[in-house]
Parts: C-alpha cells; sequence; structure tokens
C-alpha cells in the first residue's frame, strides 16, 4: 500500500516542473512565429523603443547597443552570415579561426545597423503578403520602407532560415543588394593577401575604430 505521505511528496515536488513548463509556453510560441510576423513584430518594437528614449534619438552609442543586443541579435544567424560573406575561404579556416571570424563580422554588422538604427526619422514600414508554404525552411519576408520626402520607397528583404530555435534572418537586402555578400570581394582579397588570419585581424582592426570612421564601408 502506497504511503499517504511519501504519494504527496513526490506530487509536491512536480510542482516546480509544471511550473516551469508553464512559463516556458509563451517563449515556445514566440519561436513559433510566422516569419513575417515575427520580423513585423520585432521591428515594431524597436521603433517604439525609438520614439520615445532620447538618449537613442541622441545617438547615444551604448543604449543603441543594448537594444539591438537584446532585441535584434537573437533572430540573426551570424554564423551562416558569416560563411555566406566568407564565401569558398570559409573552408579554409579552422574551427576557431571560424568562431574568430564570426565573432568580428557579427560585430561589424551591429555597429553599422547602431549606425543605421540611430538615424531613423519615422519611416515608414509596408510589409508585402508572405509567398511560401507550410513546408518551406527558407522564405523572404519582402517589405517596403518609405522615407519621409520621398515618394520612392526603398525594398527592404529578409532572407530567412527555420532552426530548432525559431526563424532566424542570414541576410538582408536593401534595394536588391545583399548587405552580407558585399563584403565578399573584400574578403576573398584579404585571405589571398594576407591569409585567414590577416582577414581577422583586418575584421578587428575595422571594429576599433570610431564608428563615424567607418559607417557603411565594407
Amino acid at each position: 500500500m502506497m504511503n499517504p505521505l511519501n504519494n504527496r511528496l513526490r506530487i509536491a515536488m512536480k510542482i516546480p516542473l509544471y511550473a516551469l513548463l508553464i512559463l516556458m509556453i509563451p517563449l515556445a510560441q514566440a519561436q513559433e512565429l510566422a516569419p513575417d510576423v515575427l520580423v513585423k513584430t520585432i521591428t515594431e518594437e524597436v521603433v517604439a523603443i525609438l520614439k520615445k528614449d532620447q538618449d537613442i534619438q541622441a545617438g547615444d552609442p551604448k543604449k543603441v547597443a543594448q537594444l539591438i543586443d537584446t532585441k535584434v541579435v537573437p533572430h540573426f544567424n551570424f554564423t551562416r552570415m558569416t560563411r555566406i560573406a566568407v564565401a569558398r575561404n570559409w573552408r579554409l579556416a579552422s574551427p576557431e579561426q571560424q568562431k574568430e571570424l564570426t565573432a568580428e563580422f557579427r560585430t561589424l554588422l551591429v555597429r553599422t545597423y547602431s549606425t543605421a538604427l540611430s538615424s531613423y526619422r519615422d519611416q515608414r514600414i509596408d510589409y508585402k503578403p508572405l509567398r511560401a508554404k507550410p513546408e518551406d525552411i527558407e522564405v523572404t519576408v519582402k517589405s517596403d520602407v518609405k522615407q519621409s520626402g520621398s515618394s520612392q520607397p526603398v525594398s527592404i528583404d529578409y532572407e530567412m532560415e527555420k532552426t530548432s530555435n525559431g526563424w532566424k534572418v542570414y541576410d538582408v537586402k536593401v534595394g536588391g543588394v545583399s548587405l552580407v555578400t558585399t563584403y565578399r570581394d573584400t574578403f576573398a582579397s584579404e585571405v589571398r593577401e594576407r591569409g585567414v588570419d590577416g582577414l581577422i585581424k583586418s575584421l578587428v582592426e575595422k571594429n576599433r575604430q570610431p564608428e563615424r570612421s567607418k559607417a557603411g564601408k565594407p
């Protein structure tokens, strides 16, 4: 016959587990958002913060970086982005070099994005209907950004992949130009002249430069 005390103890021990599972439900739902809904949701959250945070509007680099790290970075696959940018030379890099390349390229992209984010001035973003099948694991989320005072919108397309941690962005195309592949020629030249370590050193040097001196430059 089962001891009632032991039975109650077993039930009590299970409660924290049930509570943990309940707390994890919102996270799971966030990971399961459709890619276009995810992009729109994150963008709206970032824009809302931009509009009310005076420090960010004044160009505070630390506040901008914090916003990107918390709201944007978790939804990007920087390893794949780096692999695309480095192209065939990625295979020449050791696992440790690949790790260093990814870390430095991530920093470069985040700083470039920070500069763009600091210049945001009430642009209107229109998202196009997502053309994808339920079984697709790679999709393109298309949007048009209309600048104030301009009748010609700029297209911004997000190339996304489905992962075990939800949908992730692996490239962004502005006006049809890939922000990731823009770096290919420069990176290939660096590897030819100085090897993979030379490319890593070059990225480290770029990331140590003042933001304004390299903003928008590959």
